[in-house]
């Protein structure tokens, strides 16, 4: 048996090592020119849309990329530009060799190789549909990037060749591809020499030195293997006084004190896990936050500071103009107080800082409360209200969160409101419950929208959103409501607009 066991980790040891040597022979074989190609490849994909959005940036500016290269078919003018210093960047560290032509002219505006004229023809023969041998490897709309042989050469290139997304200027891009397949095999041929040399002297080795560690060893493994299960009965017996020795008696000492702390890591490790989930969720709630209020103050802010400003340096003159900058800075400063207003109250319900204080309350005055609130905007909005439903209606709830509720609706529907302007309100008694719906009459949500209505600061329309000062926060502070009063809501599109709704208990829980 204990030859057995010398010969089969030295057997096993020699296998492993062949295997190794294979596979980093056969990967050698089947992946290093493809790996070696794919990488120019993406050099290519990399230096046209670099290329290619320095053309767009200087046609944006009412330009053209020639204003990079002041003498015509020059990589090096002498003049710094940012063409010069991107193509000059792409030669060094890519090996790219560039040619950029003017497609109207017909003349190059740069070229970053010596052998301009020659890699003029190729592009004019690839655009005619001629040209050598060439084995094409990606395709997109504006350009495609084919594997070559020159002839003149006698050598392969990789070439991205095409048009920029101006529609007028042609390029080509060359990187030219260096014996592989030869390196490959001198790296092959070495490997196998290295490898025999090393299973042989790994055979001899190993099979003097599994003399007398190999029984131990093997005990240790199935002591820790039994650990793994956590059985803690399992004990190391061997009398050795050496490393092996000390490292089973330690082995002995670590099952007894496993044994003992497993429990209390067990629990400590639940109060962690509970502790970093609250962490990375605060985490996270903040950042979204903070990003979010940012960019919801940042318009009204600059408004104000443009306005102010102009004020400040006496652009506004006349009385109008005064009070034309005065009603704008006054308007933003309103939406920004609104926005806080609506965010303290929606963190406060979020966090549990705003109980619920149920009692019975007659929700159809609640209603005609807040109708007659917004009496003002009703008729600015020209809307027409029609109410549907019998009072009195007595239900269990926060009277102020619901009143709230009903407002967020109610003005979430005035902004909302096109066609024949119709608002209706309606209260459908059901068993135990109500369900009240606000319906407007306009355009109707998309469907992959609906998911996303109830998320903080989201707009289905930012633009009209904008308009009416809205910040995307009142229908987050509706669900939150609900969810504490733990009540259904929702919306849907309707035949003539769209249905906002939510549902309230009609007896007391207790």
């Amino acid at each position: 048996m204990k030859r057995s066991i010398r010969i089969r980790v030295t057997l096993i040891f020699v296998g492993l090592t062949a295997l190794i040597l294979l596979g980093i022979w056969g990967a050698n074989n089947l992946f290093l020119e493809k790996y070696y190609i794919n990488e120019k490849v993406e050099a290519l994909n990399q230096a046209y849309d670099r290329i290619d959005a320095l053309v767009m940036k200087r046609e944006a500016e009412g330009g053209n990329i020639r204003d990079d290269f002041p003498a015509a078919g020059s990589f090096d003018s002498g003049e710094q530009t940012e063409g010069v210093e991107l193509l000059r960047q792409l030669s060094d560290q890519n090996n790219i060799l560039t040619i950029i032509v003017d497609s109207v002219t017909g003349y190059s505006i740069v070229s970053s190789g010596r052998d301009a004229g020659f890699m003029m023809d190729r592009i004019q023969q690839y655009i005619m549909g001629r040209g050598s041998w060439n084995e094409t490897i990606r395709k997109e709309d504006n350009y495609t990037i084919q594997k070559s042989y020159y002839n003149r050469f006698n050598s392969y290139y990789l070439e991205c060749w095409g048009f920029f997304s101006d529609n007028q200027t042609l390029f080509i891009l060359s990187i030219p591809l260096e014996s592989v397949r030869e390196s490959v095999d001198l790296s092959n041929r070495f490997l196998i020499y290295v490898g025999i040399a090393a299973m042989a002297l790994s055979c001899v080795v190993m099979y003097a030195a599994t003399s007398r560690v190999v029984r131990p060893i093997l005990k240790l493994a199935g002591l820790s293997e039994r650990m793994t299960r956590l059985d803690f009965t399992a004990k190391y017996d061997g009398k050795e006084q050496d490393e092996i020795g000390v490292l089973g008696r330690s082995m002995n000492t670590l099952s007894d004190k496993l044994q003992q702390t497993i429990g209390e890591l067990k629990e400590a490790n639940l109060e962690l896990q509970k502790d970093i989930e609250e962490k990375i969720q605060t985490d996270e709630m903040r950042k979204e936050f903070i990003a979010n209020v940012s960019h919801e103050l940042k318009t009204p802010i600059a408004l104000i500071q443009g306005y102010a400003e102009g004020l400040a340096e006496g652009m506004a003159e006349d009385p109008e103009s005064r009070d034309y900058y005065c009603e704008v800075i006054v308007d933003e400063a309103g939406k920004m107080n609104k926005m806080v207003r609506q965010l303290l109250t929606l963190t406060a319900l979020e966090f549990g800082r705003d109980p619920v204080s149920m009692e019975r309350f007659d929700l159809a005055e609640v209603i005609r409360g807040v109708l007659s609130a917004s009496g003002i905007l009703i008729q600015q909005k020209n809307a027409r209200i029609q109410l549907e439903m019998s009072p009195p209606i007595y239900v269990w709830a926060d009277e102020f969160k619901i009143e709230e509720v009903v407002t967020n609706y109610l003005s979430n529907a005035l902004n909302h409101l096109e066609g024949d302007r119709i608002i209706r309100i309606t209260v459908e008694r059901l068993e135990n419950r109500v369900k009240v719906s606000v319906r407007n009459t306009g355009e109707p949500i998309p469907e992959e929208e609906f998911s996303n209505i109830w998320t903080k600061f989201y707009k289905v329309d930012k633009a009209r959103t904008r308009a009416y000062g809205g910040s995307g926060i009142g229908l987050s502070i509706v669900k939150a409501i609900m969810d504490s009063h733990h009540q259904e809501y929702g919306a849907r599109n309707v035949e003539d607009g769209v249905e906002f709704w939510f549902t309230l208990d009609t007896r007391d829980a207790g």
